[in-house]
């Protein structure tokens, strides 16, 4: 076993190897850039050395640091996570010349399997079915625009290197291939080091399906199982599950028999993952393999009972698996969400600065119900512009897929971040979501089922009345302890607590009398004589309520705002104002204050640095119209002009780097 190892990567996955390390009584070498030396990663690990800036080429690509890093400390292996260096084979050999253990697989399965071109190239000729397309990469524009016009749109451009999504752009016509093939470059240069890409054909309304394969250096390989990962946006994945709800027991077999297959051919020696799409009449395309630890391990470890990281690093030692294919059972449903720094009501845009509140549901397992955080932040944590936004991981597993996702909806209304914007009621609405439910899934799930964006739902009739009493009994709370704050309850003559309150959510008054029955809040509307019985230990500060309504359990996302709370809850989120019947009559009176247009100003959207301007002051510009591109959190993103106008003014330039809302331009008066 070795005696200590170098963990070449940040955040959640960084945390999740040094656990595992320790685990095996292994000493965990932490990296870190100046961006993240007061991250949790740092603190977990036995020894942590800073290797450079923050920008990710100067610190966790940068090879040649790693390799001085490990001489420097002693470690003799180094586990790369996903991401960064985790695809290089060269990074992998360079180790193995320094004298240094790659947790992975062999350079050589790296460098044909990794590469997205010579995979798909290996899969024809092992009569894998792959998606039509051009195998090699795509050198000039008049090849692209030939190559595409033969497949026939839409078409998809892919990074022949890396993965997460990065480099992948849909075209829909010529006329939009060159802007995206630009796009696609440039992020695969920026997030891999390799801008080379190629074409496929688009195969709409797709189920995303993968195999999990483990190897070992005895010649031993199996597979894992299957994980369903259609629920995706910008072709990033959002929320896996295993096993697959649309899989036949026959077409896992048939799937688990190629990705071993494909894996043998290149004497595969670690964790992999084979990834097939499925197209709507049900035929399986091979996609990629990646030649490394999947960020939706976790589903699968919970499924099968193996901890992969563990088994990574045994594997590496020349351990062999001591079990076989027939020896594995499958157990039980398991659904992971990814928890971003992103804002799903403008656009899923990431969302950069510090975490000021962070309260995650806690770890368990009962009832037959586990709930498991992965998590790489801590309340106090910075989200930097740098790197990719997950924060968190929230794996949740039962004996059934209903059974799943009614934990997995539980524990995200228990979860609690703020600082930074996220899209946990947005994993919320989709747990919720009729069709999620259903496991009718595809890849343009997110696309179809919230064509205008998310907005959060206005919580209605019963969910209503449900954020109504959890608002009343907070409220009576926080009477009570400003009450006892000021001396009030203990008086000769003590106040009395006002039990009338009119409750506003959604443009809805609910009129309600609250009385006390022992430790619970009765809560009765006034509309019918219902009566609802609120029974908590909730207290003022606490970010979530956690409590029992009419004896059943229910989490809600609280937050205090002036009158009142904002409530979140099962993808619900709303307001709830909370008056004196009398200041309710009153402010129903009042006008509502309009707010004031800053249309004509571009601002960035977001902390991003600005990688080019397509336009020039005084130039007429159409909405729809390219402005510039900024990155951000290794994405680039298109600003487009809203409306029609001329530009008056150009405030930033290439290469700045931007601040939420600063100003990159404005425009003159125009056709609006």
């Amino acid at each position: 076993m070795f005696k200590k190892i170098l963990i070449a990567n940040r955040g959640e996955i960084a945390c999740r190897v040094i656990a595992a390390a320790q685990r095996l009584g292994i000493t965990a070498v932490a990296v870190y850039s100046d961006a993240d030396k007061d991250a949790p990663h740092v603190d977990l690990a036995n020894e942590a050395v800073r290797i450079g800036p923050a920008p990710a080429a100067e610190s966790y690509l940068d090879a040649g640091r790693i390799i001085g890093t490990c001489k420097a400390t002693g470690a003799d292996a180094v586990h790369p996570g996903y991401g960064f260096l985790s695809e290089q084979a060269e990074f992998a050999r360079a180790l193995s010349d320094n004298g240094i253990v790659f947790i992975g697989p062999n350079p050589s399965a790296i460098e044909v399997m990794g590469d997205k071109i010579e995979s798909k190239k290996l899969a024809q000729s092992a009569g894998i079915p792959t998606v039509p397309g051009y195998a090699a990469a795509i050198k000039e524009m008049p090849q692209a625009e030939r190559i595409a016009d033969e497949i026939g749109y839409p078409v998809i451009v892919k990074a022949a290197s890396g993965g997460g999504g990065r480099g992948m752009r849909i075209v829909e016509s010529r006329n939009d291939l060159a802007a995206n093939i630009a796009r696609a470059q440039s992020e695969a240069q920026s997030a891999f080091g390799d801008s080379r890409i190629f074409l496929e054909k688009f195969i709409p309304n797709p189920r995303h399906i993968e195999i999990q394969v483990l190897g070992d250096k005895h010649g031993n390989l199996i597979h894992l199982g299957e994980r369903e990962c259609s629920i995706q946006r910008r072709h990033q994945k959002v929320i896996e599950e295993s096993p697959s709800p649309f899989l036949s027991s026959e077409t896992r077999e048939k799937l688990g028999e190629q990705a071993v297959s494909l894996a043998q051919a290149v004497r595969y020696d670690s964790a992999g993952t084979v990834e097939f799409i499925a197209a709507p009449d049900g035929c399986f395309y091979f996609l990629e393999m990646n030649t490394r630890l999947q960020v939706e391990h976790p589903v699968t470890e919970l499924v099968t009972g193996l901890d992969l990281v563990e088994w990574m690093i045994r594997i590496a030692t020349g351990e062999p698996l001591h079990f076989s294919q027939t020896d594995l059972s499958f157990k039980g449903w398991a659904i992971e969400t990814r928890i971003l720094a992103e804002d799903p009501e403008r656009g899923f845009l990431p969302s950069t600065g510090r975490i000021t509140l962070y309260r995650p549901p806690v770890s368990s397992k009962q009832d037959k119900i586990t709930v498991r955080i992965d998590s790489g932040i801590c309340e106090g944590s910075e989200i930097p512009v740098y790197y990719d936004p997950l924060m968190a991981k929230l794996i949740t597993h039962a004996p059934g897929r209903k059974e799943a996702i009614q934990a997995q909806a539980c524990a995200l209304d228990s979860f609690a971040i703020e600082g930074v914007a996220t899209n946990i009621a947005f994993l919320a609405a989709v747990m919720a979501h009729e069709r999620f439910q259903s496991g009718a899934l595809s890849t343009d799930f997110i696309d179809k089922e919230f064509p205008h964006g998310y907005a959060p739902i206005l919580p209605r009739g019963r969910t209503a009345r449900l954020f109504a009493c959890v608002a009343a009994a907070a409220d009576h709370v926080m009477d009570k302890r400003r009450c006892a704050i000021s001396g009030q309850l203990a008086a000769p003559a003590p106040v009395r607590l006002a039990k009338r309150r009119a409750i506003l959510i959604a443009g809805v008054r609910y009129d309600v009398r609250i009385e006390e029955n022992g430790d619970a809040a009765c809560v009765t509307f006034d509309s019918d004589g219902q009566t609802h019985v609120c029974l908590s230990g909730w207290t003022p500060g606490t970010p979530v309520w956690e409590g029992t309504v009419n004896g059943k359990q229910i989490a809600m996302r609280l937050r205090p705002i002036r009158n009142g709370f904002a409530l979140s809850h099962g993808g619900a989120a709303a307001e709830a104002r909370i008056h004196t019947l009398h200041a309710a009559d009153l402010a129903a009176l009042m006008p509502e204050k309009k707010s004031t247009s800053s249309a004509k100003l571009l601002r960035a959207p977001m902390p991003a640095l600005l990688k080019s301007i397509a336009v020039t002051a005084g130039q007429a510009v159409q909405r729809g119209e390219a402005l510039c591109v900024i990155e951000a959190m290794k994405m680039e993103t298109v600003l487009h002009a809203e409306f029609d106008g001329t530009i008056a003014a150009i405030n930033a330039r290439p290469g700045d780097t931007l601040s939420v809302d600063a100003v990159i331009m404005t425009f003159s008066a125009g056709n609006r």
